[in-house]
């Protein structure tokens, strides 16, 4: 298993970056790599992802869900297997810090030669970025889910 924790500031109250990130299906206009998320049930999406041409498809279940604090998930069935965690920190009314870690096992030779590189941490470092500046442009969320798991 492999493991990478990246982090971002983002100009937007906690609740605003918390409820963006529970709209699943919005991640392929952020997460590079994303062709689409189905959200199947409360705790259940469907993810179908593409990266360097290797198409993978696979079931990810919620563990854990707080609002404005966590939102944990682990695959269950499927071509890949992670697990992880986002937690959301209020550093101030109109400032958020966003911590993923994420531990995931690279298959085959050419995703086992990628992660020694570094490109996985680069791909969550380059989707967080592209997280910020997809809710700060918009200001409010898509949606929300405030549901607890």
């Amino acid at each position: 298993m492999s493991q990478v924790e990246e982090s971002i500031t983002v100009k937007v109250p906690v609740r605003t970056a918390y409820d963006q990130w529970t709209q699943f299906e919005t991640f392929p206009q952020f997460m590079e790599g994303v062709e689409r998320i189905e959200q199947l049930s409360d705790t259940l999406t469907h993810w179908t992802t593409n990266v360097n041409g290797v198409e993978r498809s696979f079931d990810a279940k919620i563990t854990e869900q707080i609002p404005d604090e966590r939102v944990a998930w682990t695959t269950v069935d499927g071509e890949a297997r992670q697990a992880g965690v986002v937690t959301f920190h209020r550093i101030d009314d109109t400032t958020t810090k966003v911590m993923l870690q994420m531990d995931f096992d690279p298959s085959g030779v050419a995703e086992t030669v990628g992660d020694k590189l570094g490109f996985v941490k680069r791909q969550v470092s380059g989707d967080l970025e592209r997280f910020r500046s997809f809710i700060e442009g918009r200001g409010t969320p898509t949606g929300a889910w405030r549901g607890e798991v």
